[in-house]
């Protein structure tokens, strides 16, 4: 199975025939339909970015606490956005902000994901601030907001950068682990941080759809742990040849359409 930043027909899981797939590359009603993207928001403070691997960690379980959040099922108040969202192409874009900029995205609807005891430290420190100081941690935070109209963004959130995501790892990742879901990022392509936090949340998406309800509440019970990681190229051929979920990129920026980016090893999904 892949994705080409399509999704399936508004359901929990995509459509199983082969001629609505939402897997197909070629165009299809998918794309006449009206499009909609899923919107990240990655926090990076000049004296503290995050690291690359956090990041794009955060961004795929963001990714994953919005597809099970109940707001986004059933008659939840997202729930039309979400199956809009993947009724269409599935995009997913990641802008930047720091300071005010932060806050202000912070205050519309939506999840932030980030570490606990990140969490509760800042806390700590808000109490204490000035409000026009900027309060932050070097552990990735991610703010994930419910699908908005292609060309519909809330201001507080189209005058954030796209750009300026070039996010660095002050040294090699330790090895995934392997007794848990990883997400294998594709050796041979050169993608901004940014573009890698929406791969990644493709990646994570696609495993969602391949499990079972309870292999879901276990995962989302857990709190999502997952690993982002990049295997060497004989690695990664054995992966796309394994049956794992595969992202194939539409090619709307920065690579060649129908490229491989992302396996998704979920230990539920191998075979």
């Amino acid at each position: 199975m892949s994705i080409d930043d399509t999704a399936g027909t508004g359901a929990d899981r995509p459509a199983d025939s082969a001629a609505d797939s939402p897997f197909r590359h070629e165009r299809t009603a998918r794309d006449e339909a009206p499009q909609f993207v899923l919107p990240l928001v990655v926090r990076i403070e000049k004296a503290a970015p995050p690291t690359r691997t956090d990041a794009l960690e955060a961004a795929a379980r963001a990714v994953l606490v919005m597809l099970a959040d109940e707001r986004s099922t059933g008659e939840g108040e997202w729930a039309q956005a979400m199956r809009d969202w993947q009724d269409a192409r599935i995009r997913k874009v990641v802008r930047r902000a720091r300071g005010g900029e932060w806050r202000k995205a912070s205050q519309l609807p939506g999840v932030t994901i980030s570490s606990p005891d990140v969490a509760e430290a800042a806390a700590d420190v808000a109490a204490e601030a000035p409000a026009e100081v900027a309060v932050f941690a070097p552990y990735a935070e991610v703010r994930v907001f419910p699908p908005v109209p292609l060309d519909g963004w809330p201001k507080e959130l189209a005058k954030l950068q796209v750009s300026g995501t070039d996010l660095d790892d002050p040294g090699a990742p330790p090895a995934a682990d392997l007794s848990g879901p990883v997400l294998w990022l594709s050796p041979g392509l050169a993608m901004s941080a940014g573009k890698a936090m929406a791969q990644a949340g493709h990646g994570a998406q696609l495993a969602w759809w391949e499990l079972s309800e309870t292999e879901r509440k276990t995962w989302q019970e857990a709190g999502f742990p997952l690993s982002v990681r990049t295997p060497d190229a004989t690695r990664w051929r054995q992966l796309t040849s394994s049956g794992l979920p595969l992202v194939r990129d539409a090619g709307f920026t920065e690579i060649a359409p129908g490229s491989s980016t992302v396996v998704a090893d979920h230990p539920a999904l191998r075979r």
